[in-house]
């Protein structure tokens, strides 16, 4: 492991030295089986009077790091936005990306303000990237930007440890946090995950409450 001076993931600079070590042991190099299958399934976001829209719907990839599923997202259809605070990160999913690159924007997940409603966030490695202490803001904000009966869609990691990241959730706390904004639709275990997450992480999908 290098030998790096910066050990806050709250910031910028922690993720950039990792990007340019090439340092990432989180990135699969592509795209979870079961979410390429629910790709494929043909399923569609409906308009509010019920009919299919031009595309799948607008969906959300914080923190995506090297971005594969962006890719798989735009390709499925999709009108998708991939962000990432670290530029390094950006940059390195920018070059991976080709023809997709310009759906690549630097951001911060709390201020960014999506151009179009939202039909779906994509959650994989941005919970556990964050300190527990973060993440009350980042379920409020998953709500915030997610209308009513709109998806969150994704894989979650469970370990007990202090340590990370990544930073394991304990299976009561994940669902205390986000029972007020969501009901959890399915929770089965990851098919495929790679190696440091292997044997603690679950394909979920959680629906967005009537705001109250």
């Amino acid at each position: 492991m290098p030998d790096f001076t910066n050990r806050d993931p709250r910031t910028a600079e922690f993720w950039d030295q990792r990007f340019e070590a090439e340092f990432m042991p989180w990135d699969r190099g592509g795209v979870p089986g079961q979410l390429s299958a629910w790709l494929q399934t043909g399923t569609q976001v409906p308009d509010p009077q019920g009919q299919a829209p031009n595309c799948r719907g607008s969906v959300l990839i914080p923190g995506c790091g090297t971005g594969y599923e962006l890719q798989a997202f735009c390709e499925a259809g999709w009108n998708a936005t991939a962000i990432d605070f670290s530029p390094s990160a950006v940059a390195a999913a920018q070059q991976a990306l080709g023809r997709w690159r310009e759906h690549v924007v630097q951001a911060d997940f709390f201020e960014f303000q999506p151009a179009q409603p939202l039909d779906l966030i994509y959650e994989r490695a941005f919970l556990c990237a964050m300190p527990r202490d973060m993440w009350p803001r980042v379920v409020q904000r998953w709500a915030d930007l997610l209308p009513e009966d709109g998806l969150l869609l994704g894989y979650f990691f469970f370990d007990i440890s202090p340590k990370g990241p990544p930073f394991g959730a304990d299976r009561q706390q994940l669902e205390q946090l986000m029972s007020a904004h969501f009901t959890k639709e399915w929770d089965e275990p990851a098919e495929d995950s790679i190696p440091v997450f292997q044997g603690k992480e679950r394909w979920m999908a959680w629906r967005r409450k009537k705001a109250l």
